[in-house]
């Protein structure tokens, strides 16, 4: 069987199955688990996308690619979903975006998923929006840990990182060296000794030609069994993905759109800014 290099469209064998979260507040969210084909996963991550109205999903690349290959390559199982009022091509989750705030049943669902499905080893991997999210709900008695891409700060309190600090879970915070929103310096100052910072060189907010970086981060800390970096190749059966039908969700497509922020009188943000 040949050698193939693993691309940016690259499937990797898995027992892949679509699932329906049901929330407290009584929305169904539609999302996707991944667990590895042949075995047990030792971890699992439960994915936290960047803002929805800013083209984040569960299919935003970094958590595409996460379910694509780390059940293959690291023996992860990866649990996708869209929070409330969030469309991707598995579907639309039933709701409208609320800030932050509604999305505390969001993030309790699927950890609620997690535990019933007995997945093992349960951490949280936050991007952007995602992050606040894992901050603000995330600190559940079922999760391990949590790691946060690019965290930008908006919605989360001080308050939601000095608990996080006080339960004693690893905390990861991973901060891109160009990020629009937390650089490396700026975040240290930020998480103080809450959390580990770990900088990236030349990355950025979106990730783009880095993912492959940002996955071995992350399986170092929940999986440390797993040899890193993980293989850029694969001797087996490879499908390939549709890369167009991400192509409405481009950072261009949302140059001129608000950025929002936290649901509270006058402190909405306004004026344009980077996008997610």
């Amino acid at each position: 069987m040949s050698t193939n290099q693993i691309r940016a469209n690259s499937i990797l064998p898995a027992h892949r199955e679509d699932i329906e979260l049901h929330t407290a507040d009584g929305l169904t969210l539609v999302g996707e688990l991944a667990r590895p084909l042949d075995r047990d996963p030792v971890a699992t991550l439960v994915c936290l996308h960047p803002l929805p109205t800013h083209g984040g999903m569960m299919d935003s690349h970094v958590f595409r690619k996460a379910a694509w290959r780390l059940p293959a390559l690291a023996g992860i199982a990866v649990l996708r979903f869209n929070t409330r009022g969030t469309s991707s091509v598995r579907g639309t989750s039933e709701g409208a975006f609320d800030g932050a705030v509604g999305e505390k049943y969001d993030v309790a669902a699927a950890i609620e998923f997690a535990e019933f499905a007995e997945l093992p080893n349960i951490w949280l991997l936050g991007w952007s929006f995602g992050t606040d999210l894992t901050l603000m709900h995330g600190l559940d008695p079922a999760v391990a840990g949590a790691i946060l891409l690019s965290p930008p700060l908006r919605f989360s309190e001080p308050e939601h990182l000095d608990a996080w600090a006080k339960s004693g879970k690893p905390l990861t915070a991973i901060i891109p060296e160009f990020d629009d929103y937390l650089r490396p310096d700026a975040a240290k100052e930020k998480f103080g000794d809450k959390a580990e910072v770990l900088p990236i060189k030349g990355g950025k907010h979106l990730w783009v030609g880095d993912a492959e970086t940002v996955l071995d981060e992350v399986v170092k800390r929940v999986a440390p069994e797993v040899e890193t970096p993980l293989p850029r190749t694969w001797d087996g059966p490879m499908e390939s993905g549709d890369m167009n039908a991400y192509a409405d969700r481009t950072v261009a497509a949302f140059s001129d759109v608000p950025v929002p922020g936290p649901l509270v009188s006058g402190s909405a943000d306004s004026a344009p800014r980077p996008r997610e």
